[in-house]
């Protein structure tokens, strides 16, 4: 198949619209569904990503991917039990790419709603029992097991977007792409991001645990296939905040900040705690959750309306509470696509317990930048290479 039509492009009025191959075969096979426009944007930017963090890592890898840029991304390492409570895995059985995925689409679970998923690995049944539970468009993987298959099929009445990539497919070396009728050309990322991309470390403090190295080299992939200005906060082999798209490099670090900040208030007892009305839907439950964890919910309290999700009346979290609680952060590691012109990044990252950070370096106030990391014992390693993804 050199070509695939689609219904419409980005939007409805936007046809026609197809993909295809000037030559050769395209490297993909629909199994299930129609994948429209905006699916294939998604599934070609995360099958990059988890591959290269395959590569990177050795580990199987995952993504949530929502409007070319990934809510989620993480390897397979396996959950904690309060991580199967907060990602609602409790009593599944769950292989290494199942975890991976589970970890991605928990990353932000409100951002991840109706998402496409990557997976580096071949899909079986556990990811796609757990895939069926969530809402999401699509899902891309180098291949399926019969049983997963089956199940997948039987998703969203039976129009779940099924993908499979040929693994081995490798891009022409220059890319194109038409804006306003004008074609632009470049040479295509193929940089490869590892552990030695890391050792350029400028701070006084100079100790990269290996963990914080995995961290780190996923934040990096991450941002590699987000858009730009972006930032990524990672912890035990998952992203835990994206800042994409800003136009300023603080509003990313903010961003990426604040839900990383959510996913470890997500941890809190007292969200732990919350007790549910029966048969409730998933994503009503995500919803009820950021608001609980919200400036918002004292507000929504006195309004009555916590009658219709929970139980019995939520014990609130007080902003001392999540201040508290926050500061208990620590291990977090940070990544960013270009380099931080001012120490305020550093300042706001050090809020949500980052102790590493990789950057590409080169700004007239390196020097600031480098200091503020000294003052709280951060380890900041340059890495002398920018990420930008438009």
């Amino acid at each position: 198949m050199t070509e695939l039509e689609l219904k419409y492009g980005c939007n409805p009025n936007q046809k026609p619209a197809r993909i295809f191959m000037e030559s050769g075969q395209l490297p993909i096979r629909v199994l299930n569904g129609k994948p429209g426009y905006i699916n294939f944007m998604d599934a070609f930017n995360s099958w990059q990503l988890v591959r290269e963090l395959k590569a990177a890592t050795g580990l199987p890898a995952a993504a949530s991917f929502k409007h070319v840029s990934p809510a989620g991304a993480a390897v397979g390492a396996p959950l904690s039990e309060v991580e199967r409570k907060i990602y609602f895995a409790e009593g599944m059985d769950l292989s290494p790419i199942a975890c991976a995925y589970v970890k991605a689409r928990g990353a932000d679970r409100l951002c991840s709603y109706g998402d496409w998923a990557a997976l580096s690995d071949v899909c079986d049944a556990s990811t796609a029992r757990y895939l069926a539970l969530e809402v999401s468009d699509g899902v891309i993987a180098p291949g399926y097991t019969d049983e997963a298959l089956s199940i997948l099929k039987t998703k969203r009445k039976g129009g779940y977007n099924v993908v499979q990539m040929d693994p081995d497919y490798v891009p022409r070396a220059v890319e194109h792409k038409d804006v306003f009728g004008i074609t632009f050309e470049q040479g295509r990322n193929d940089f490869a991001i590892t552990p030695a991309l890391l050792e350029h470390i400028v701070t006084e403090n100079r100790d990269l645990p290996e963990q914080a190295k995995r961290d780190l080299v996923l934040s990096l992939i991450t941002l590699k296939y987000t858009q730009s200005n972006s930032v990524c906060y990672a912890k035990d082999g998952q992203a835990i905040g994206v800042g994409a798209g800003q136009q300023s490099r603080i509003h990313c670090t903010r961003l990426a900040g604040v839900k990383a900040d959510n996913w470890l208030l997500r941890q809190h007892p007292k969200a732990l705690a919350l007790q549910f009305v029966e048969d409730i839907r998933r994503p009503d439950r995500d919803n009820a959750i950021d608001v609980y964890l919200s400036d918002e919910w004292e507000d929504i309290l006195a309004e009555g309306v916590w009658q219709n999700t929970f139980r019995t009346r939520p014990e609130p979290l007080t902003h001392q509470e999540k201040k508290d609680w926050i500061a208990r952060q620590t291990r977090v590691s940070v990544g960013s696509d270009a380099f931080f012109p001012f120490g305020d990044n550093v300042e706001r990252a050090r809020k949500s317990g980052v102790s590493y950070i990789a950057q590409p370096g080169g700004s007239i106030r390196d020097d600031h930048v480098i200091d503020t990391c000294n003052k709280y014992g951060i380890v900041m390693a340059f890495t002398g290479m920018r990420l930008f993804h438009h």
